[in-house]
């Protein structure tokens, strides 16, 4: 039997109550004070660590931006919150600061082949080799990640049709596009260039993984294989 469903949370130690609602109910049932509680631990013989909590709340206007700003002597003037107290709650707001600007941004939805050409500026404008870079896609063409699976000289670099598609299925991907760089600013395909397009091509739709476009990157420019027709 489950030691926890036997208990009341009334029936707890008041210093208790926060760690076992949240074993209980989940994380979301508890309050900022509660939350607070259980990174402080403990309050005074006085006051137990919620109300210790709320007092602290309660000093910033119950607002956790201006809770975050507060220094550690700001916090240790509140009787019962020491330094390694404190230092709880900083570290605390400072690990939900980072957590907001680690955010995923909202991937790119490819609906053109201008729209790969800009994706790709970043990693092969001013390019002095070759690089070889697929996209990889989800169901509803937008962006899972860039991926580099190549690079090599400036006049070409090696791709293993095996590594293209074990990469695009590790990702879950529902389609790719491929993209390399011309260093020379000639963005016209050799015979190389199509010949592994075409095999690509092939092999992607023998594994329901669709080839959407082959760019070819130059700085001034691109070639597109969809938009000429020869995908």
């Amino acid at each position: 039997m489950d030691i926890y469903s036997s208990i009341k949370i009334s029936q707890l130690a008041e210093e208790d109550r926060p760690r076992e609602k949240l074993l209980l109910k989940g994380k979301s049932a508890l309050t900022d004070a509660e939350l607070i509680a259980i990174l402080i631990g403990s309050g005074t013989p006085s006051v137990s660590a919620v109300d210790l909590s709320k007092y602290i709340l309660a000093e910033a206007n119950y607002d956790l931006r201006a809770l975050a700003k507060m220094s550690i002597q700001d916090l240790k003037k509140f009787k019962g919150i020491g330094e390694a107290k404190a230092i709880s709650i900083i570290a605390a707001m400072e690990l939900g600061r980072r957590r907001k600007d680690s955010e995923p941004v909202a991937k790119p939805t490819i609906t053109c082949s201008q729209e790969i050409y800009d994706l790709m500026r970043p990693e092969l404008l001013d390019e002095q080799v070759e690089h070889f870079y697929l996209i990889l896609l989800n169901r509803g063409n937008r962006v899972i990640k860039k991926h580099l699976v190549s690079q090599g000289g400036t006049a070409g670099t090696i791709v293993d049709t095996k590594i293209v598609f074990k990469i695009a299925l590790e990702y879950l991907a529902q389609s790719i596009i491929l993209i390399h760089n011309h260093p020379s600013g000639n963005a016209t395909p050799s015979e190389q260039d199509k010949r592994l397009t075409h095999r690509l091509v092939k092999v992607g739709r023998e594994l329901d993984l669709p080839v959407l476009d082959h760019v070819i990157f130059t700085d001034s420019g691109y070639f597109s294989f969809a938009d000429d027709g020869i995908l």
